[in-house]
């Protein structure tokens, strides 16, 4: 089967076609962007089936990273994967982002960190396991710090390969013979990784695709922080009439 995945999780914009089959990569393609997600993945899409002499009706199944990652650009490639499996009427899958990277880098046999930036000295991270060719997470997904991860790394005791948007940080402070950071061709999330991590998994119908964060938005948090100084009416009252 043809399978169309993108990743829109960071700064760069990418899609590939993958051949289940012949497992061949009919066409990849990643932009390095300042502009939105949105003006640039669905043009990329369209561009590599032109460029494969593919129709979009020829792709059987589509993929997204579902997160984490970008707040918008996550939820842009979604709702892009979401849109095009509806009007064709085809499967969809959503993959972790931290494991699509992993499989970028699958042919390390060892362990491999995933590290994506999160917000200040936070990352979103996660440990596997790489046979050569298929990683297996070893711990859950998580928003960490960098000092936990280097700790945790280093309890472990075992050579490790980095990618991700924040290997290239956390390799820089902290530099250690057990670290290695994966080359600059596989070390950013791509949709090369989305479209292997999702035939790992298999494919869903797609209103059951879902953005995962790992942490609370923008606006959960605003909201939250808007109810912590609102006085509790309720309660007020109740203490009144107790006293």
């Amino acid at each position: 089967m043809l399978l169309l995945g993108i990743d829109t999780s960071g700064k760069n914009a990418s899609a590939a076609i993958f051949d289940s089959e012949t497992e061949i990569f009919c066409a990849r393609k990643t932009v390095h962007t300042t502009r939105t997600h949105s003006q640039i993945i669905m043009p990329m899409c369209m561009e590599l089936l032109k460029e494969s002499d593919l129709q979009m009706s020829d792709i059987s199944a589509f993929a997204a990273a579902s997160g984490p990652g970008s707040y918008t650009g996550l939820r842009i490639g979604v709702a892009a994967v979401k849109a095009m499996s509806f009007a064709l009427g085809c499967k969809c899958s959503g993959v972790s982002t931290l494991e699509a990277s992993a499989y970028n880098n699958a042919e390390y046999q060892g362990t491999i960190c995933t590290i994506m930036k999160a917000r200040a000295d936070l990352v979103y991270t996660c440990t596997y396991r790489s046979d050569g060719y298929q990683p297996v997470p070893v711990t859950e997904e998580r928003i960490i710090s960098r000092s936990e991860l280097a700790e945790e790394l280093a309890f472990r005791g075992e050579k490790a390969l980095l990618c991700g948007d924040g290997a290239a940080d956390f390799f820089t402070e902290y530099r250690s013979a057990s670290f290695f950071i994966a080359p600059p061709h596989t070390r950013f999330q791509d949709a090369s990784g989305v479209c292997l991590a999702a035939m790992a998994h298999g494919f869903y119908d797609p209103d059951e695709l879902e953005v995962s964060y790992l942490q609370k938005v923008k606006a959960e948090k605003d909201l939250e922080k808007k109810s912590e100084q609102v006085p509790n009416a309720d309660s007020s009252s109740e203490i009144g009439v107790k006293l």
